[in-house]
């Protein structure tokens, strides 16, 4: 076994043996390298991704990982990853080896994305960084909890940046009906907008929704499923979280409208999307309907904290919105808490009640 040139095509090509997963002998042939020194090269590699061995470089171990990582992401959270992996990671570890690099070169690299800055002269933003980050330390982390590698630098060197909240924004039940009344010029429009407000659903999932996800009888839409355009294919995925596999209860107003929109909708069959428009038809219609109403633009996201700040205001519990729209209730509570009832009082009340009971 080793390397050999092809006669025919003046390439050079591979033949070795190597013992798989199940420590069974087996051949494994590559051919089409130019030359000699590539061949022999691919062969060192092919040996040290079987055997795991940390001497390999950055590049060689993250094929590995994506072997173990891609089929348990989502798809457009693999592609996120893999961008930022091949764009700003690769380029500057790639062909070092993983055993090899140390807190210092972590620093070093840390330091080169903090001194970017693009054509307009802004640098990476603050969430932007501390993802970068989370993305090196996760091949690291992977490396070191399943191959064997003695520490993760990125770990040791700490993170860059942190996560920025975006200002939650969100409309009002007048500032909303002021919205709607512009969109009622467009039935697709009009009726997108009334399950994004009055269900509190997730841009994507409005755009998986089928007539087999309603169920008038019992006033309910089933929320089971994601819509995305990835590749320039239209592609349904599962939900973003566990939490997000969840039947809403509807009211019969938007029932009624539903069931009014499905009636337009010509030769539909119960498993065919209903809102077939895009998400940047969506965000045009926000931007016209915004200005039309005279009320201040917010995100399509902003609809979403628009309805749970609604329910808030109706006086409904954490827990009881969190189920409604899919958030885990300590997440609901955390972001929400300036819009809760202050109980301060309340509890002082109480407690003087429970000493004057001693």
């Amino acid at each position: 076994m080793g390397v050999f040139k092809c006669k025919e095509t003046g390439t050079w090509y591979v033949m070795t043996r190597y013992r798989d997963w199940k420590g069974e002998r087996k051949q494994k042939c590559k051919r089409g390298f130019a030359t000699k020194r590539a061949a022999q090269d691919w062969e060192q590699k092919f040996h040290m991704q079987n055997a795991a061995d940390m001497d390999m470089t950055f590049e060689a171990f993250y094929e590995i990982y994506t072997k173990d990582m891609k089929a348990r992401l989502k798809e457009n959270s693999w592609i996120t990853k893999q961008n930022i992996v091949e764009t700003k990671i690769l380029p500057y570890f790639g062909q070092r080896k993983i055993s090899e690099i140390t807190t210092k070169d972590v620093i070093a690299w840390q330091n080169e994305q903090l001194a970017y800055r693009d054509e307009k002269h802004k640098p990476y933003s603050q969430t932007y960084l501390k993802t970068l980050h989370n993305q090196l330390s996760a091949i690291f982390n992977h490396a070191v909890r399943f191959y064997d590698l003695r520490a993760n630098p990125a770990s040791k060197v700490g993170n860059m940046g942190n996560e920025e909240r975006r200002e939650m924004l969100f409309w009002t039940k007048e500032e909303y009906q002021k919205f709607a009344v512009e969109m009622m010029d467009k039935p697709v429009s009009f009726y997108a907008f009334e399950m994004l407000y009055w269900c509190g659903i997730r841009e994507g999932e409005l755009l998986a929704l089928t007539p087999a996800d309603f169920d008038f009888q019992n006033s309910t839409v089933r929320i089971n499923k994601s819509y995305q355009r990835l590749h320039g294919e239209d592609v349904i995925t599962s939900p973003k979280t566990k939490k997000s596999n969840r039947t809403i209860k509807i009211p019969q107003f938007l029932c009624e409208e539903m069931q009014d929109y499905l009636g337009m909708l010509y030769g539909v069959k119960k498993k065919d999307r209903i809102f077939t428009v895009t998400k940047s038809y969506l965000h045009h219609e926000m931007d016209r309907g915004s200005k039309a109403a005279g009320v201040k633009r917010i995100r399509i996201h902003d609809l979403r904290h628009s309805h749970i700040s609604l329910l808030i205001d109706m006086g409904f519990s954490a827990v009881a919105i969190a189920d409604r729209v899919g958030h885990e209730s300590i997440e609901i509570t955390y972001r929400y808490a300036h819009l809760f009832p202050s109980k301060q009082s309340e509890m002082a009340k109480k407690l003087d009640f429970e000493r004057s009971e001693l």
